[in-house]
């Protein structure tokens, strides 16, 4: 039973780490017409699930992808802006290193830089859209343009999950049946986030922020300069409590200022 505690942390870290991607999915498919966004979500997380899957299985492969393949010295970029500090060892996650590329370092600078982007105008078509697109356009995607975009942030959404799994546990087959846990308990909430996401305009602002956060992240990362993502997570719990409770002081308000009125 030595493998019960591992297990656990680890599904309880992966329930974490996958948060970004339901977020980003229950706003991509927001996108879809209301009979197409269960099978959608559905497909989407089971697609991470594979990808997961297949990542942990080609570990050696993953953990490659951590190896510099290039330097920023040898593009002609003075060694003063890439490394201040001769004697600077970076930690075991890379972090710190910032001379040397990855391919696991343009993965995410481009994945976080989409993420930003994509979210900015997730915003600017929630506050603008209406006024420019028309109803022609309506602002939906096509079913297989949301699972194609879904596909690809699930690889960047799933290195990070791959390599802190590899980081807790050394046993493959408690990654992942750890991963598969997590995945079913995504894919019994998925639907009941999405819909509430949907409902509230607030809260669809506020998760798109948080993405905008997570593009941030990984654009960091990829920089070499990673920041704790237990600050991140947590500006985000703490915004969505305020949200909640704004939600359940806001019927009250109205109220109060209609009497006064």
């Amino acid at each position: 039973m030595d493998w019960m505690i591992p297990f656990i942390t680890l599904t309880a870290m992966e329930i974490v780490l996958g948060i970004d991607n339901i977020v980003f999915i229950a706003i991509l498919v927001g996108r879809l017409p209301v009979d197409q966004q269960a099978r959608a979500r559905s497909l989407g997380l089971l697609g991470a699930l594979v990808t997961r899957i297949l990542l942990l299985l080609s570990i050696s492969w993953v953990m490659d992808l951590t190896n510099p393949v290039f330097q920023l010295t040898d593009l002609g970029i003075p060694q003063a802006w890439v490394a201040p500090d001769p004697g600077h060892v970076p930690d075991k996650s890379g972090h710190g290193d910032i001379n040397g590329v990855s391919w696991k370092d343009l993965i995410l600078l481009t994945g976080g830089a989409f993420l930003i982007w994509h979210s900015v105008k997730e915003i600017h078509h929630k506050v603008e859209g209406p006024h420019e697109a028309g109803p022609a356009t309506g602002g939906q995607l096509s079913f297989h343009e949301v699972l194609i975009q879904i596909a690809l942030f699930d690889i960047i959404f799933s290195l990070d999950s791959v390599i802190t799994a590899v980081g807790m546990v050394k046993q493959i087959g408690v990654m992942v049946f750890a991963v598969i846990a997590a995945m079913g308990v995504m894919l019994a909430f998925s639907g009941h986030i999405s819909r509430f996401v949907d409902r509230h305009p607030t809260i669809k602002i506020l998760a798109l922020s948080f993405l905008i956060l997570i593009g941030v992240l990984l654009v960091a990362e990829g920089l070499g300069t990673g920041m704790n993502k237990g600050y991140i997570y947590f500006a985000m719990a703490f915004s969505l409590v305020v949200e909640l409770i704004n939600m359940r002081l806001r019927p009250a308000l109205v109220s109060t200022v209609a009497s006064d009125n």
